[in-house]
């Protein structure tokens, strides 16, 4: 089961043990507009997951940034 996320700090860090492949892997410190496209869609659709599972809350998937 996952756990509930509370911070923008433990939703980057799931997103990034899900997604070892991805360009701009957490602690290269490249801004959210600097990764690729795809890097973005796919934290868009994993923070669109947990907001709908219920292991994020609306404020939390509404102010998170990669």
């Amino acid at each position: 089961m996952k756990q509930i996320y509370t911070t923008q700090a433990q939703v980057r860090r799931a997103f990034w043990e899900d997604h070892p492949n991805l360009e701009g892997r957490e602690g290269s410190r490249k801004p959210q507009n600097k990764c690729s496209t795809d890097t973005r869609s796919a934290f868009v659709d994993f923070v669109d997951t947990l907001h709908r599972q219920g292991f994020i809350s609306d404020a939390l998937a509404q102010r998170g940034t990669l």
